[in-house]
């Protein structure tokens, strides 16, 4: 939102971000946090919802989106699940897949018609980096990728603190214990954690929680990660 940094250097700024990475990770309170911090309007799309029945429809809400940030700028669009429309392009198809493709083609039109020194600018997130469209991704549209990784072992600690501190306690609470069992979690299972803990204090007939509880909670959460079938993406995506 400094066009002047990129005029003094004599480039263009990038027109939008993508940002991709596990579910849970923040992509989307990442987005918000940098709308609020630079004083602009947030507008959130669900991609997968732009997606409609009547041919055209899908094509017209884009451009609608466009025309409304442009008037309401400094203006960040957030397009959460991206890969819902961003997904490669087939020759055949049914004409849901159609509608997928034009509407596709009207996002990349947008994407080039607006003025990359601008007060708009575009926040995409995806868990399958891998699946979307070459020219989505290509310079003077998405120009930045960045990873949004699950948080390491001091990061789930911070957030678990986050989530526990509105929570009534007794007693000495172990985080550190905590959250080494909780490998691989994301911020939204961590939040589950402290929503179990507080569950088995109930069923306790207690109106606080123990350390017991958040140790029952994350292995209840960690066995049933355990069995579910997880969405893998190429960890390797935009680091050539």
């Amino acid at each position: 939102m400094n066009p002047e940094l990129f005029l003094r250097v004599g480039i263009k700024p990038p027109k939008g971000v993508l940002l991709y990475g596990p579910p849970g990770t923040g992509k989307t309170l990442l987005a918000r946090a940098i709308a609020s911090n630079i004083d602009a309007n947030f507008l959130k799309v669900v991609s997968s919802a732009i997606i409609d029945k009547y041919i055209g429809e899908s094509a017209r809400l884009i451009r609608e989106m466009f025309g409304y940030a442009r008037d309401h700028q400094p203006c960040i669009i957030f397009m959460d699940e991206i890969d819902a429309i961003g997904g490669r392009r087939f020759s055949e198809g049914t004409s849901a897949d159609r509608e997928i493709q034009r509407t596709l083609m009207e996002l990349l039109n947008q994407l080039d018609g607006f003025d990359s020194l601008g007060k708009v600018k575009m926040i995409m997130a995806t868990n399958r980096p891998d699946v979307l469209d070459p020219a989505l991704l290509r310079p003077g549209r998405l120009d930045r990728k960045i990873e949004i990784p699950l948080p390491n072992e001091q990061s789930r600690m911070e957030i678990l603190k986050i989530h526990a501190a509105g929570i009534a306690k007794h007693g000495e609470i172990d985080y550190e214990a905590v959250v080494k069992l909780a490998e691989g979690f994301n911020g939204a299972d961590l939040r589950n954690v402290c929503t179990e803990a507080g569950m088995s204090a109930i069923r306790a007939e207690r109106d606080y929680v123990i350390h017991e509880d958040f140790m029952k909670a994350v292995r209840k959460l960690n066995e049933a990660k355990k069995l579910e079938s997880s969405a893998h993406y190429n960890a390797d995506f935009g680091k050539d």
